[in-house]
């Protein structure tokens, strides 16, 4: 009985001790969904801003850029999936993967050949573990991603999508470099604290936004300085970086939420546990001095019964 009871205390403080550190991760995520959210909020009005002036120039201008046209032949199109760097978040890294791979697999089933673009450390060792090519990650950075990030991975991005447009079908063109066609973006959306969607965007070719303004039938007439061309060179691998810093931020606040859902989850479960074997041990402790009691009590009779014979 006594060797249950030490079990049971052992396995109450294992517990107790677990739920405290759940309950610091929760406090933890907790304080850094505000500050996510609002970092979410103040990107919003540069990236309508950049959207808006690429827009009007696309549409005020006749020129053909290699991020704004579709290319005739897509062969190859690169998959960026943002994960975490850490875990105990739930579901958040299983259902953005689990998004990819029906990516993946629709591109594979249209001929398209993907290309794997992992940031986070859970994205790159479930590749890794799979032995899935990944052609390049980025990690650490998951929970307070910074534009200089976004800006890293869209730069490598950008010229794998630029070289992507001389290739053939029988090679990768006269640069020699495999390039893509084609660029999507998987991360997860904050839809609310408790609701955490996994989000499938095509970053380039920019897919040209219409506006909500009631058009008058005429055209409006914009003068460039310098030059449209110049302007879009200067714009869009500004737009493509601003799409991946959102795609950041975003995933960053999911995360928070994410974990933070999972900790109260776990912190509830430690505590549930921690009751019920408070319980049981209680009821070892009290069956141990029911037991003792008896034992007395049919000593002492016994003690009692050889003296009256006596």
């Amino acid at each position: 009985m006594a060797a249950q009871l030490r079990v049971l205390r052992r396995r109450i403080r294992s517990v107790k001790s677990t739920g405290k550190i759940t309950k610091a991760q929760e406090l933890i995520a907790t304080s850094r969904i505000a500050r996510a959210q609002e970092r979410v909020a103040a990107a919003q009005p540069y990236a309508h801003a950049i959207t808006g002036v690429l827009t009007a120039l696309a549409s005020g201008a006749n020129i053909e850029h290699p991020l704004l046209t579709p290319r005739e032949r897509v062969r190859r199109a690169g998959v960026l999936v943002v994960t975490s760097d850490r875990g105990m978040c739930g579901g958040y890294n299983a259902n953005v993967i689990r998004t990819a791979e029906q990516l993946i697999a629709r591109l594979r089933s249209d001929g398209i050949e993907p290309v794997l673009y992992v940031i986070g450390r859970k994205g790159v060792a479930y590749y890794r573990f799979r032995n899935r090519d990944i052609a390049e990650s980025w990690t650490g950075f998951s929970e307070q991603p910074a534009f200089d990030d976004a800006r890293e991975a869209g730069q490598t991005l950008i010229d794998a999508f630029n070289a992507g447009a001389d290739d053939t079908d029988g090679g990768f063109g006269p640069d020699g470099l495999p390039g893509i066609d084609e660029l999507y973006a998987v991360y997860t959306h904050l839809a609310s604290m408790v609701s955490q969607v996994p989000t499938v965007t095509r970053v380039a070719p920019m897919e040209i936004e219409e506006t909500d303004k009631p058009s008058t039938g005429i055209p409006p007439a914009y003068e460039f300085e310098p030059d449209a061309a110049s302007l879009l060179d200067s714009l869009l691998p500004k737009y493509i970086n601003t799409r991946i810093y959102a795609a950041l931020l975003d995933s960053a606040a999911s995360e928070s939420a994410a974990r933070r859902a999972a900790m109260k989850a776990a912190s509830d479960n430690a505590n549930d546990i921690a009751r019920t074997l408070t319980r049981e041990m209680n009821a070892a402790r009290q069956a141990a001095i029911t037991q003792e009691i008896s034992e007395i009590v049919g000593g002492v009779d016994a003690l009692a019964a050889s003296g009256s014979e006596e």
